[in-house]
């Protein structure tokens, strides 16, 4: 794989290619010891790439397990709140994105990567990739309730939600709650329980196919995947056989 210099360094996050055009032509950046042209190709498995004398590698693809907190976006950014790239202090990528959405006040796992392929495929209606939540639910949640939820809920759409596998962990006046569901529509998981007339009040997501959260994670914290967790996510989207 051959890529333009000035590609090469903007995708590594050192400024946009115009920026990196400006760098090139200051001598700030060399490709095995000479001054490359901006339009110079180089090969990122053989040509040594320096950028204000240090050495920059080039990572195509990366990919984060994060534990987002309450009260921040699952976008790339934001004008009035903080994002979940913004806890990504070790990228090198700068196309990072999160792999769907948490509400704002949900917490859990969200998947950061820059993998298109992989988040479509996580994503598409058509997989039923699950999803699995803790909930702390206002009202007693009982086994009629799981019945229902297996069944699918009328959440006020054109068809029922598909069938969802709620397990009860302890039934109170603040119950809690697992519940895996194969789609993910707006507020699916407080709407379902409205819908039997409870409330969520406390809402985090522990798992998406086989990632599961890593609960050595505090809110806000996060780490690359492991070769494993990715080889099984690939697995899941049918990618490691194309």
């Amino acid at each position: 794989m051959q890529l333009r210099i000035d590609k090469y360094l903007a995708d590594m996050g050192i400024g946009t290619r115009s920026e990196v055009k400006q760098y090139i032509r200051k001598k700030q950046v060399q490709v095995n010891g000479n001054i490359p042209k901006p339009e110079q190709k180089v090969d990122p498995d053989k040509d040594c790439i320096l950028f204000q004398g240090k050495e920059i590698g080039y990572v195509q693809q990366e990919y984060f397990m994060l534990y987002k907190p309450g009260d921040c976006v699952s976008a790339t950014t934001d004008a009035t709140h903080k994002t979940v790239l913004d806890y990504i202090e070790e990228k090198s990528r700068k196309d990072l994105f999160p792999v769907g959405r948490l509400d704002i006040d949900t917490e859990g796992l969200l998947l950061i990567t820059n993998d298109g392929k992989l988040a479509h495929e996580l994503l598409s209606p058509k997989k039923h990739v699950a999803k699995t939540y803790y909930a702390k639910v206002e009202g007693k949640v009982t086994k009629e309730d799981v019945v229902l939820f297996s069944q699918g809920i009328d959440i006020g759409e054109k068809a029922l939600t598909k069938p969802a596998q709620l397990h009860i962990i302890a039934s109170n006046e603040i119950s809690e709650i697992e519940l895996t569901i194969t789609e993910g529509k707006y507020h699916q998981v407080k709407r379902m329980f409205e819908a039997v007339g409870k409330k969520v009040v406390y809402l985090k997501r522990i798992a998406m196919g086989p990632l599961v959260l890593d609960e050595k994670l505090m809110p806000g914290e996060y780490r690359r995947l492991t070769n494993e967790e990715l080889k099984e996510l690939l697995h899941e989207s049918h990618l490691d056989t194309i």
